[in-house]
């Protein structure tokens, strides 16, 4: 069980419960020590009934003492009996079930004994008393149905821990009515905000820096308001620093561009002039300034993709189409290099989304495999479609044949800048932005992309990107 209203809410009714069942234990065990014994009500009528039918018995005979019970049957619906010492019946009526086994628990010091069960239908009752003679005599007496005002057990008697359970179980009735409402209004209390500070969280780790606690969580004078508090200045600074960063790359990039323009200008002006043993150096120049230039182009994509700017043109996009164009590009670029790019497996899938961007994800992911994998060997790109938990994904996986990642940096080469020692360094061409383009671009469309080493060998890059249906 991870819900934590849940918790609340079964940890205070569980709470309530136990109090109340200790209530009644503790009440139950005051009242035996506390109280004097309690007179049960049918006594003194049955003790009159069978002191009457010993003398009439001893008087004039069961003759006699059989009528007499029959006119106490009639009057009373009580149906009695008379059992002598040894236990045998002496006015020829009939004998309930257990009279006998009830007449011998009474003794001189508690003549009256009374019976329930539920097992029972009707109770009995059993009263000693002696006759005239002194001779002792016993009346079992199976008293009416549950019209018949039965007396309340006292504690010790047979039967008072049924009716202890009875009241406990109305006890507990009214807990779990009044308990339970008032506990779930206090777990929803606790947790409602929770889930609202959960739901801005998530807002704000999707990339809506704008995202922020409500003005009515945050006026609480509690620790949850301070909570919200402390949480929308957190995300206010994160939104600045955030929004500084991208304006500052913005900036520099069509800063440099103005220069690297000029200096590119210049550099043919040179060449012009220049005798031919400058070539080599001019050469050199020229490279390094196109590496700039496209580094300057990538940058101002990131920012690009970063502030969203492409979030309102959601198009149909058809992924097979798509992922075979960026394949057939690479791959005529990759001959040239004695590589090739293949598409191994392409399922027909569409989905919603800004194609530049989507294309921009994919080619970025490709062309750093073609970077990396060896010489005479073929980038392997798989499209599928996948349903999970009800679900519908596009799964575009790209796999490489190089030197692989070491697993300490898998997850940290989609972050910009970010290049690995020795095996991916900037010898090889590489910007490292490349692949943080690619992870903004996915995660702006509400997928994923994962990095793993192959079991022989390689990397395998995974975009997965939700199904989506276009929006007209």
């Amino acid at each position: 069980m991870r819900s934590f209203f849940l918790k609340i809410l079964l940890g205070f009714g569980l709470a309530m419960v136990l109090v109340n069942v200790a209530s009644f234990v503790t009440g139950v065990i005051i009242e035996r020590r506390s109280q004097p014994p309690r007179t049960n009500p049918i006594a003194p009528m049955l003790g009159v009934y069978a002191q009457t039918a010993a003398e009439i018995l001893e008087r004039d005979g069961q003759g006699a003492l059989s009528s007499y019970l029959d006119r106490v049957e009639r009057a009373s619906r009580i149906h009695a009996v008379v059992l002598n010492e040894s236990g045998e019946e002496l006015s020829g009526r009939p004998v309930p079930a257990g009279a006998s086994e009830l007449a011998k628990r009474t003794t001189e010091s508690a003549p009256f004994v009374f019976e329930f069960s539920p097992q029972q239908p009707q109770p009995l009752a059993a009263q000693a008393v002696r006759a005239p003679s002194g001779t002792r005599y016993t009346m079992v007496a199976e008293m009416p149905g549950p019209d018949f005002p039965r007396p309340p057990p006292r504690p010790g008697e047979h039967g008072s821990f049924l009716f202890g359970l009875h009241l406990l179980g109305q006890s507990m009735l009214t807990v779990l009515l009044v308990g339970g409402l008032f506990c779930y209004w206090l777990a929803r209390y606790v947790t409602t905000p929770i889930v609202k500070l959960r739901d801005t969280t998530h807002e704000l780790a999707a990339g809506n820096l704008t995202a922020r606690i409500s003005h009515k969580l945050i006026k609480r004078r509690d620790e949850i308001g301070y909570l919200g508090r402390d949480f929308n200045l957190m995300a206010g600074r994160i939104e600045s620093l955030v929004e500084a960063q991208r304006r500052l790359l913005r900036d520099i990039s069509h800063e440099l561009r103005s220069p690297l323009a000029r200096l590119r200008v210049a550099l043919e002006l040179v060449r012009r002039r220049a005798a031919p043993e400058l070539s080599v150096g001019l050469d050199r120049i020229e490279r390094e300034s196109e590496s700039i230039n496209e580094m300057i182009g990538q940058l101002l994509t990131l920012s690009r993709v970063e502030s969203g700017a492409d979030r309102l043109r959601n198009v149909p996009v058809d992924l097979c189409a798509l992922v075979k164009d960026v394949a057939d590009d690479a791959d005529f670029e990759a001959r040239s290099r004695n590589r090739s790019v293949r598409v191994t497996t392409s399922d027909a899938c569409t989905t919603s989304g800004v194609p530049e961007l989507l294309r921009s994800a994919i080619e970025n992911v490709v062309r750093n495999a073609v970077h990396y994998t060896a010489e005479a060997t073929e980038v392997e790109i798989t499209l599928r479609c996948e349903d999970v938990a009800a679900e519908r994904y596009v799964l575009i996986s790209v796999r490489d044949h190089g030197a692989g990642v070491p697993e300490e940096a898998i997850n940290e080469i989609f972050r910009p800048f970010y290049r690995v020692e020795d095996a991916r360094d900037r010898q090889t061409g590489g910007t490292g932005l490349g692949l943080a383009i690619a992870a903004r671009a996915v995660r702006l469309h509400g997928g994923s992309i994962t990095a793993a080493n192959a079991p022989d060998g390689g990397l395998i890059v995974e975009l997965r990107l939700p199904v989506r249906e276009y929006q007209y």
